[in-house]
């Protein structure tokens, strides 16, 4: 399965040891996602949308009420990129 250039950034910076955490409105409803690094940083562009997208593609998974991760299918799906460290 291919996936677009956004979903792989945020899989390779997930691969790194980032985070999504999600807003909910009601306790229920999810309202809003938010995307951090390894270093807690706020990655910009990340949205409701993206998230779907890759939950839908069972890329990132959540368990005990923690924030998402990626999965090993999301580890499968991302490419290798050069790092600068």
């Amino acid at each position: 399965m291919d996936i677009s250039r956004d979903e792989q950034r945020i899989l390779h910076l997930m691969a790194q040891g980032g985070r999504i955490e999600i807003l909910r409105l009601d306790g229920k409803t999810i309202g809003g996602a938010r995307c951090f690094t390894r270093d807690g940083w706020l990655y910009p562009g990340f949205g409701l949308e993206m998230f779907r997208k890759l939950k839908r593609k069972k890329a990132i998974s959540s368990s005990g009420g923690k924030p998402y991760r990626i999965t090993e299918r999301g580890l499968l799906l991302v490419r290798a990129q050069l790092n600068n460290r």
